[in-house]
């Protein structure tokens, strides 16, 4: 059981998350719309996962990715999978060498998800 941050702009989307990754016996500590109340849930809540998306309103992928360099500077071994509607290569790159662990373009396959948070559980 992991304790799990979701990030990302579509409330329907945290929903579909956080109700999948509860029947997984996961616990959802927080949920934030955007990358700077992510930044400030991960202070307060220290979740053992975040699932980030990377575009959302308020911000670009840019303030994301530096949500999420932020995250691993405060937190080195900070597990991060990013679930993103962008899928270039090139954006898939530049997150993982930011730290993300994972990176899963949408849409998905539930089991994508699922799997993805299983494997960032058994690297630790």
């Amino acid at each position: 059981m992991a304790n799990i941050l979701v990030v990302d702009d579509s409330k329907f989307m945290r929903k579909m998350l956080s109700d999948l990754l509860v029947t997984e016996e996961h616990r959802i500590v927080g949920e934030a719309e955007n990358a700077m109340e992510a930044t400030e849930l991960y202070k307060q809540l220290k979740p053992d996962i975040v699932t980030l998306d990377i575009i959302m309103p308020e911000v670009g992928g840019t303030d994301a990715i530096s949500a999420l360099k932020e995250m691993v500077q405060m937190d080195p071994p900070a597990k991060v999978v990013v679930v993103s509607a962008l899928g270039q290569q090139e954006v898939v790159d530049q997150f993982l060498e930011a730290g993300a662990m994972e990176y899963i373009a949408k849409p998905f396959q539930l089991c994508y998800i699922t799997d993805a948070v299983e494997r960032v559980l058994q690297s630790s």
